[in-house]
């Protein structure tokens, strides 16, 4: 058992206040604080309080003892900590994305290494060869999109948006595919004509906060007024925010996004667990790389209805099981009259978000305070308490069921 030290991510969509206060620490500059991370992905690798006071990166720790550290099973299986785990302060849109299944990322990475394209270039779509399936628990009001809205849906859409009523035959003639292509293809001062009388229309709505989150023109009108987009040289991102469901989760509820599964954070604070990727096919709301082609490729063209988790209870743990064989998060509640014992499968990373607790295994015990996070090792037995209120965080492997 290790106490570890993640890494911030700086990204200019996040906020100033949540993340610093969760780790207290100050922030007089106001930078923007969008992300923690806490796992052993290259670009932000945790660092563990190793013996007598020395610290070693996570992936060294592991390299040293894989099977030590992992587990037999998931050392096998995997090679390395499958998960990444993350805190989110979601204060400005992020891009629509797209991740590709296990198999197409193998694929895709191998290509791009023929071709010599730098790991780092700009125009590189796959920065390794995982899928990055994600869930996320809310900490606070959420709001994301996810997946194209159902059928009926999306016609009614359309058809009541006057100025998308246009694209209503491309979606009766050619279903999801080729609307999406349509809009994803169409000339600049097409996307402008279309889209900037829409945004003109409902901005004095926005600005007047009489347009609810719920509704697709606010986040139009957020991604121009947030500086995402602009009156001129439109981002069509835009337009998934009219074609894909917006969700709202309330604290304690999650999500799970798969592969080809179109989405967007929008805002607000959650946790999430993905597998160990950096995986991202871009779909508007950004200004890096968005390759089209192999977006379209990988996307989900179906209408889907968003399955939100409220997570299974058992004792003081509520598990959002995923999925997929990599990860599976948790939310562990006690106080002075509940407590929780367990014995890690594998190698787990516990976040306490709220108050403080003791962690104790066989050989020594841990105090942990708001913000800070333990690592626990495969088979080691552990016991958490609290005098007062304390919550946790954990991200684990699941047994295979």
């Amino acid at each position: 058992m290790y106490k570890i030290t993640g890494k911030v991510q700086h990204y200019t969509w996040g906020g100033s206040e949540f993340i610093p206060q969760l780790l207290d620490i100050e922030n007089t500059s106001l930078q923007p604080y969008a992300e923690y991370w806490m796992g052993a992905h290259a670009n932000g690798p945790s660092v563990v309080e190793y013996y007598k006071g020395s610290n070693i990166v996570l992936p060294e720790l592991i390299g040293e003892n894989a099977t030590g550290i992992l587990g037999k099973e998931v050392a096998a299986r995997f090679g390395a900590l499958p998960y990444l785990f993350k805190v989110l302060d979601v204060k400005d849109m992020l891009s629509i994305q797209v991740h590709p299944t296990k198999t197409e990322a193998e694929k895709g990475f191998a290509r791009e290494n023929e071709a010599g394209i730098p790991l780092n270039a700009p125009h590189r779509n796959y920065k390794d060869d995982n899928h990055k399936p994600e869930v996320m628990v809310a900490l606070s009001e959420f709001w994301l999109l996810h997946g194209f809205k159902e059928k009926e849906l999306l016609h009614r859409t359309l058809q009541e948006t006057e100025e998308l009523r246009s694209l209503s035959p491309v979606f009766e003639q050619e279903g999801y595919y080729g609307l999406y292509k349509q809009v994803m293809e169409m000339p600049g001062s097409m996307v402008d004509s279309m889209l900037k009388p829409l945004l003109q229309k409902e901005e004095p709505l926005y600005k007047s906060d009489q347009l609810s989150k719920s509704s697709p023109a606010y986040w139009a009108c957020k991604a121009v007024a947030s500086g995402s987009s602009s009156y001129n040289n439109i981002d069509r991102g835009i337009f998934s925010s009219y074609f894909f469901n917006i969700v709202h989760l309330h604290p304690g509820q999650a999500i799970f996004q798969g592969a080809g599964v179109p989405h967007a954070y929008l805002e607000g604070q959650n946790i999430e667990l993905m597998a160990n990727s950096d995986n991202v096919l871009r779909g508007g709301l950004t200004p890096k790389h968005i390759d089209v082609p192999e977006l379209l490729k990988h996307t989900l063209f179906e209408g889907i209805t968003p399955q939100i988790m409220k997570g299974e209870k058992n004792g003081a743990e509520t598990i959002y099981h995923c999925p997929v064989p990599d990860f599976e998060v948790s939310k562990i509640a006690i106080d002075k009259q509940s407590d929780y014992h367990h014995t890690a499968f594998s190698a787990e990373i516990l976040l306490l978000t709220e108050g403080e607790a003791a962690i104790t295994c066989e050989t020594h015990r841990i105090h942990l305070k708001k913000g800070r996070s333990v690592l626990i090792k495969a088979a080691e037995t552990y016991h958490i308490q609290a005098d007062t209120g304390a919550v946790l965080y954990k991200a684990a492997v699941p047994e295979a069921r």
